[in-house]
């Protein structure tokens, strides 16, 4: 349950939200991410190709996929309001891939989220905009950087 309410987010613009668990990441994973998405080029799928051809010495966990987990980081910050009703992908202002997460016998990954903007769309709506510092265990800086907007529907 999220320690923060939709109706009183706007107080907490420029704090840090969270910080989540560690999720692990594995090879299967990057391989169905791939299927899914049709992009499966050997860097990211092919184990024994990657150690002895890429200059990373292993396949790289696609920059989209560690995007994707988001909102998956959301939930598991707390970030569920409770007087909210649903909510909806409204986009990103911001994505950046910053450095490339060797994927090895697995990766862990986690995001601190900072509370950027809140912003009315009408008396029903509110646009959360939230910046994602996502980490991986294995670098000492953020892996990838994100600003996700998320449009939330007030619960009648």
């Amino acid at each position: 349950m999220s320690r923060f309410k939709l109706a009183t987010i706007h107080e907490h613009i420029g704090e840090e939200l969270a910080v989540t668990d560690w999720v692990d990441v594995d090879q299967m994973q990057i391989n169905i991410f791939g299927e899914v998405t049709r992009w499966t080029p050997r860097g990211h799928i092919d184990p024994e190709w990657a150690e002895e051809n890429s200059p990373y010495g292993g396949t790289l966990v696609h920059g989209f996929f560690m995007v994707s987990l988001i909102t998956h980081f959301l939930e598991l910050g707390g970030l569920r309001y409770p007087d909210g009703e649903n909510s909806l992908n409204y986009g990103m202002d911001k994505a950046r891939i910053l450095r490339p997460v060797v994927i090895g016998e697995g990766v862990r990954l986690r995001d601190r989220i900072r509370l950027l903007e809140v912003t009315d769309k009408n008396e029903r709506q509110r646009l959360i905009k939230t910046e994602h510092h996502i980490e991986a265990d294995n670098l000492d800086k953020p892996a990838a950087y994100i600003e996700y907007l998320n449009l939330w529907h007030w619960r009648d």
